[in-house]
This record gives structure tokens, sequence and C-alpha cells, in this order.
């Protein structure tokens, strides 16, 4: 029998460094591992991946040439998005909206599928949604 057990987000990020920041210092991560282009950030049992969309050289290739070589241009960071089950959303809703990090369209609502849950963007504009179930 296969089992799926848990997922990993990775997300792209054009600066590795602020959004290191961004994830430690505004939602409260640890870095694991950070290194060449690559980071993990864990907070309880929530881990989450970073990679670098730093590939410039899409902007100097001739126009016969691919568009996407090497799966790392920078135009890629901001077009992700996750999904983080987290308990006490509305005090991580408080302390997301103190620190103006909420999405604009993403405030805490109730959902018709049993969920309470909002959304922020990080440094690049990766939606990142937090929500609870309800009962």
């Amino acid at each position: 029998m296969i089992t799926f057990a848990e997922t990993t987000p990775a997300l792209p990020s054009a600066d590795l460094g602020r959004s290191l920041d961004f994830y430690e210092d505004i939602l409260g991560f640890d870095r694991v591992h950070a290194e060449g282009g690559f980071a993990i950030l864990r907070r309880d049992s929530a881990t989450l991946h970073l990679w670098g969309a730093t590939d410039d050289s899409w902007h100097t290739r001739q126009e016969w040439e691919r568009p996407v070589v090497s799966g790392a241009e920078s135009f890629i960071a901001g077009t992700a998005s996750c999904r983080v089950k987290v308990v006490g959303v509305d005090e991580l809703y408080a302390q997301c909206s103190d620190r103006g990090v909420v999405h604009p369209n993403a405030h805490i609502t109730d959902t018709d599928w049993g969920t309470r849950e909002f959304g922020v963007l990080d440094p690049d504009g990766n939606l990142i949604g937090f929500y609870e179930e309800r009962a």
C-alpha cells in the first residue's frame, strides 16, 4: 500500500537573504540550513524550502533562443504559493496584520469547506496561505 505523508513546499526567491529575514523575523521560522542558493526553514512541524531564482541571463538571450533554459530564471520568483495548516490562526493573523504582511485580498475568513484562513505575500510575492480546520 502506498501512503503519502507530508509535503514540503519549495518556493523561489530572487534574494535568499531577504527571504530568510522575512520567514525568520516575520513568520517565526528557524533556519535549519542555508547554502549555495538553497535554504530549509522549520517552525514546529512545518518545513519550507527556499531556492534561488536568480538567473538573469534571460534578459540578454537572443530572440531565437528558448525563453527558459536554467529553470531558475529570476522572473519565476513570486509565482508560487502554498498553504500551511496551523493551530491559532486568529493569533497568527493578528501578528501578520500588525506587521503589515497580510495580502490585501486575503484577510481572515471562514470558508464553506470548514476552514478559517488568510494569506500573506513574501518579499517576492509568493502567496502563503495559513488555515485552521474548524469543527
